[in-house]
């Protein structure tokens, strides 16, 4: 988002460098300053008007509450009233329904979304795509908090996200996943990274796993019932060693090339 903001004010020849001072990043929240002995602030619906509890001007109520659902909001406050409010799109990945909706076929009993965004923002993207529950304004140790609640009850967990607020939430589930475009932080923690842009690569990694885990215990049982099979017509005296031999081998070169074909 802040990467979003600089490149509007470049666009638009907004240079500010020299005007504010004393510069303080609250994690999580926003950024404190001062612009011309002004305190200025600018983040979050929490942190400015929960934490700094700045007021909105008189008379623009009715404009503040009827500020667009589908973007992103960032509020800019000046001496503890709200001054503007930067409006961001940030647009829903166009496979995230169906991908939700695939994830729940696939197994998935609850699949929640946890943001940063205003509740307003939240709610209308969670009714878009369509998710069990949904959390706004949560900070990087609530989503941590969030996933060890759920394993206590006895979930396995799996967390997908980009940022570097996510990275404890990924370190904390059972499964982290991090988008390749993201923070680096975030892949580093993760335990698996997805190459594509794209949500569909964990509907596959879903399929992958499955499919895979399937073989292994297809191959498993197989191997230990056919070698028993050998192991039992071999002490009764029904086949002799060297038909044992060969068909055990054979055996194991037929699974061999079976396990070389494509899982999906």
């Amino acid at each position: 988002m802040a990467k979003a903001v600089v490149n509007a004010a470049k666009e638009r020849h907004l240079d500010h460098e020299e005007m504010h001072s004393k510069v303080q990043y609250i994690v999580a929240h926003g950024i404190s300053t001062t612009i011309n002995g002004k305190k200025a602030i600018i983040g979050s619906h929490h942190f400015v008007f929960e934490d700094e509890q700045c007021t909105i001007p008189e008379g623009m109520e009715e404009r503040f509450a009827s500020l667009p659902e589908e973007y992103s909001h960032l509020y800019l406050a000046l001496e503890g009233q709200l001054a503007a409010v930067i409006c961001i799109e940030d647009p829903l990945r166009p496979e995230a329904a169906e991908v939700v909706k695939q994830l729940k076929e696939c197994g998935f009993e609850k699949i929640v979304m946890m943001t940063g965004d205003s509740d307003r923002t939240a709610k209308a993207i969670a009714r878009k795509v369509g998710v069990d529950e949904y959390y706004s304004e949560v900070l990087p140790e609530d989503k941590a908090n969030f996933v060890e609640k759920e394993k206590q009850e006895g979930r396995k967990v799996i967390m997908i996200g980009d940022g570097i607020n996510d990275s404890p939430a990924l370190s904390a589930a059972d499964v982290g996943i991090a988008i390749s475009d993201g923070a680096e932080i975030a892949r580093e923690i993760a335990d698996i990274t997805i190459g594509a842009d794209n949500l569909q690569e964990i509907v596959a990694l879903r399929m992958l796993s499955t499919a895979l885990m399937k073989r292994i215990h297809w191959n498993y049982r197989f191997i230990v019932g056919f070698n028993s099979g050998l192991i039992g017509l071999g002490v009764a005296g029904i086949l002799q060693p060297t038909t044992s031999a060969l068909l055990h081998n054979t055996s194991t070169l037929m699974i061999g090339l079976k396990s070389m074909q494509n899982l999906l």
